[in-house]
């Protein structure tokens, strides 16, 4: 399990299992997100078995998932909620992290100057500078 820390709200990583969930719960995560979408895994780890060990954890689970390259204007929205209103910190998962991070960065633009976005990213180990045009407006 991977712990890629963006800043102090957001950590990212590849796949986790069902069995780590409870993981999070007790490093005091409140919220987990799912941008993997369903088809790129097996039943054991879809979103319904991680909504469902994130309830067992006591998480809140929000899957938003993203097909490589799509990142719709109704996930950066829904993303950038999920942000505003988590009650704690945030882990997001995804192949390998690069999808949650992008989501994340792209919710946050127009919130946090681009150069701070990226300095973020890069700190977790996640190269952003391909969407710095995007995140400038």
């Amino acid at each position: 399990m991977d712990f890629n820390k963006v800043n102090e709200q957001l950590t990212v990583s590849s796949q986790i299992t069902p069995e780590e969930v409870s993981v999070l719960a007790d490093k005091g995560y409140t919220t987990l997100v799912c941008n993997r979408p369903d088809m790129e895994i097996d039943d054991d780890q879809s979103s319904d078995a991680m909504a469902a060990a994130a309830e067992a954890a006591g998480l809140s689970f929000h899957y938003l998932p993203v097909i490589p390259g799509q990142f719709t204007p109704e996930l950066i929205l829904e993303m950038a909620q999920v942000m505003e209103e988590s009650a704690g910190p945030v882990y997001a998962y995804c192949r390998s992290g690069t999808r949650s991070t992008t989501l994340w960065a792209l919710s946050q633009a127009g919130q946090k100057a681009p150069e701070e976005i990226l300095k973020e990213a890069a700190g977790a180990g996640y190269d952003l500078s391909g969407i710095a045009g995007y995140l400038a407006g």
